[in-house]
C-alpha cells in the first residue's frame, strides 16, 4: 500500500468517525427533547412485571412512552434471586421523567411479601446512586402486589426512602385469582371491600388507615366480556378501592374491553398506553 493510499484511508476514516460523532449528537439531542404537552419532572416511574414474566413485558409501554417524548432517561434494575440489586445504564443528571424497568431474576417467587421487599431494595439502590424524593410505579399482575406488601410493609418504616407520588395498577389480582385463590360468588360492598377475603388481602388491610394522602392512583383492569380479563376477575382489581381510596389524593378506575383487554395483553395495550402518559405527565 502506497502512502498515498494510506493517507486516503486515513483522512476517510476520520471523516467517518466525525460524521458518526455528528450524527450521534444529533441522534442524542432529537431523543432528549420532550414534548412541551407533558410535564418535566426528575421523579423516576418504576415497571414492574407479573409472575413467570420479565421486563420485557414493560417494554412496549416504555417504547410508547419514548416514541410520546415523554422521557429522555430508560435503565434496568436487575434483582437477583436473593435480592440483590444492580443498575443497568445510567441516567445523566437532569433525566426527564426517568424509567426504571425492574427485572426479577426470580419470576415465580410466590411471596408477595417478598416481592415487596425487593421492591424496596430497588428504591434504596436508586436513592444511593440518584438521590430521589418521590417516585411512581406502573406494575403488572403479581407487580401490584409487590407495590402494595412494600407500601403495606416498608414504607411506614421509610420515610427517609423515596415516596410514592402516583401508582398506576394494571390487571391487579388483590382479592385473589380464578383458578387459584379467588373465593366463588365473592362480592364487593359499596366501598369496594370484599364479602370475603383471601390471606393475601387481610394482611394488606392496614392501608386502609395508612396509605399515603399525597398519592394519587390509576387502577386499570380488562373485561373481555365476562367481568374479568380471563385471569383476574374484575371485583378483584376493582377491590383495590377499598384499600386506598378514603386516603388516596385521588383514586381512578379505568375498564378496558376488547381482545387487548385480556390479562396478558394489558401491557401490550395501545390505550393502556395513552391512560399511562395522561396520568403521569400530561400537564
Amino acid at each position: 500500500m502506497t502512502k498515498i493510499t494510506k493517507k486516503i484511508g486515513m483522512v476517510c476514516l476520520a471523516v467517518i468517525i466525525i460524521m458518526a460523532t455528528l450524527l450521534g449528537i444529533y441522534v442524542h439531542n432529537h431523543q432528549t427533547k420532550i414534548t412541551s404537552n407533558y410535564q418535566q419532572t426528575n421523579i423516576p416511574t418504576v415497571f414492574l412485571h407479573g409472575f413467570g414474566s420479565n421486563y420485557h413485558a414493560e417494554q412496549h409501554m416504555v417504547r410508547a412512552i419514548k416514541k410520546a417524548h415523554a422521557t429522555n432517561g430508560v435503565i434496568r434494575a436487575e434483582v437477583s434471586k436473593t435480592g440483590k440489586v444492580t443498575l443497568v445504564g445510567h441516567l445523566r443528571k437532569n433525566a426527564v421523567n426517568p424509567i426504571v424497568m425492574i427485572n426479577y431474576q426470580n419470576n415465580h417467587e410466590r411471596s408477595y411479601r417478598t416481592d415487596g421487599k425487593w421492591l424496596r431494595n430497588v428504591l434504596q439502590k436508586l436513592q444511593q446512586t440518584y438521590h430521589f424524593k418521590k417516585f411512581n410505579t406502573v406494575s403488572h399482575s403479581v407487580g401490584n402486589e409487590a407495590v402494595m406488601y412494600y407500601m403495606a410493609d416498608f414504607a411506614p418504616q421509610n420515610k427517609k426512602l423515596p415516596q410514592l407520588n402516583k401508582e398506576v395498577n394494571i390487571a391487579g389480582h388483590f382479592a385473589g385469582i380464578r383458578g387459584y385463590d379467588a373465593i366463588k360468588g365473592n362480592t364487593l360492598n359499596a366501598q369496594g371491600k370484599p364479602k370475603h377475603m383471601i390471606s393475601t388481602y387481610r394482611a394488606l388491610l392496614k392501608l386502609h388507615k395508612t396509605y399515603p394522602q399525597s398519592v394519587a392512583v390509576l387502577n386499570i383492569y380488562g373485561n373481555i366480556g365476562d367481568h374479568s380479563d380471563g385471569t383476574v376477575q374484575n371485583y378483584s382489581s376493582k377491590s383495590l378501592r377499598y384499600l386506598v381510596q378514603e386516603r388516596a389524593k385521588s383514586y381512578q378506575e379505568l375498564e378496558m374491553k376488547g381482545k387487548l383487554a385480556q390479562h396478558s395483553k394489558l401491557h401490550s395495550n395501545h390505550k393502556v398506553d395513552q391512560a399511562i402518559l395522561k396520568f403521569l405527565w400530561e400537564k
